[in-house]
């Protein structure tokens, strides 16, 4: 048994001990505690007690008996006889109302869980599905796909950074502040205070490339690229070929077929050849300044198939890298492996980006919440 089970096992045993005398100990609770243990010395008996009285919020009147089940189980003392002691029932003075309340709570909370259940299948197709190139997608598995496409988005969205700020509800108990808290009400712990990781919503510009080699993946690569416009604020889309189109305002994210039409009649040469280095200088000329700095994740989605000019794409890509925080390039001819990046344009952008990843699945797509700051 590791260390780490060991302990988690004598937490819940000692929980299940003060609940056997009374002292109310939940499943938050008990969360809370191991959180605690984890910010404190262990070695140290003093600050491990205080710990985990904090963090069951053990009322004044009941510290005898904590300090008497503290030394039972984590001193050494005595050591108990039952592993597990037997609960005695809580005496709650809320009332009827409240009672029925909490009982209203379980039925909802065991329903949710009954219908979760029953509507899990015993298959599932999703791994398959993402690993499945996006040229091979049926009508169906596209739909489906589009799905997967708005809960990855969605991940994207609301990653947590590892800076740790403080929260109210929910989160992992703080006990420097929680003490320094206490200093105001002579040492009496009223509340614990708690803090959470913030959450990271990234900057992100999209140049999606939508010629005509491009078109197998067009459509679920901008069902991405919609839903990642419904969950995050900061985010500009633009679509490229032979011309660049700011698409930012055009799109229904709710509405993705509709809006893929809408598109496809409005943007100059849909499915046309491809310039890249006149687009993103379109891009550099008119947007940079005011959408790009060292907060911003460019993102460009193209097979780098160029007709242009590339010393024009150079001078253009230098222009990005001089601003943007990163650029990554997603590729969906990558995820053949006998692919290399020697077309022109390819070849001219790529010292300047960050990371050339492939885009031809949705397993691909995944990979760039690595990349994204």
């Amino acid at each position: 048994m590791s260390d780490a089970h060991g302990l988690t096992v004598q937490l819940a045993k000692f929980a299940a001990a003060l609940r056997s005398h009374s002292i109310r100990v939940g499943l938050g609770d008990e969360l809370d505690a191991g959180i605690a243990l984890t910010l404190v010395d262990l070695l140290d008996r003093q600050e491990v007690h205080r710990a985990l009285r904090i963090a069951f919020k053990v009322p004044h009147e009941a510290w005898a008996t904590f300090d008497k089940l503290f030394e039972e189980y984590w001193g050494g003392t005595v050591a108990p006889q039952s592993p597990v002691p037997r609960p005695v029932p809580f005496q709650d003075h809320r009332g009827p109302v409240q009672w029925k309340w909490d009982g209203q709570r379980v039925r909802i909370a065991v329903a949710e869980v009954e219908v979760a259940d029953a509507a899990s299948p015993a298959y599932s197709a999703e791994p398959l599905l993402r690993q499945k190139p996006f040229e091979e997608l049926s009508a169906a598995e596209l739909a489906a796909m589009e799905r997967l496409a708005a809960r990855l988005a969605l991940r994207l969205a609301t990653r947590r950074s590892r800076r740790l700020i403080p929260a109210r509800g929910r989160g992992m108990v703080d006990l420097r502040r929680s003490f320094r808290d206490a200093l105001a009400t002579q040492g009496e712990l009223l509340a614990l205070a708690r803090r959470t990781r913030e959450l990271d919503e990234p900057r992100l510009v999209l140049l999606y490339d939508t010629s005509g080699s491009m078109d197998v993946y067009t459509r679920v690569l901008l069902a991405f690229a919609l839903a990642l416009r419904r969950v995050i604020k900061r985010v500009e889309i633009f679509a490229f070929n032979t011309a660049l189109t700011r698409i930012t305002r055009l799109v229904a994210p709710a509405k993705i077929s509709q809006t893929l039409e809408r598109l496809a009649a409005g943007v100059p040469d849909w499915s046309g050849g491809t310039r890249i280095g006149s687009c993103l200088a379109q891009f550099v000329d008119g947007y940079l300044s005011a959408m790009v700095d060292h907060a911003t994740t460019v993102v460009i989605v193209s097979d780098g198939l160029d007709l242009g000019d590339a010393q024009l794409l150079t001078r253009c890509m230098q222009a990005l890298r001089s601003r943007a925080g990163r650029i990554i390039w997603l590729n969906p001819l990558m995820g053949d492996p006998r692919y290399q990046p020697t077309a022109a344009g390819m070849s001219a952008a790529l010292p300047y980006v960050d990371h050339l990843a492939p885009a031809h699945n949705l397993e691909s797509l995944e990979g760039l919440l690595r990349f994204v700051k």
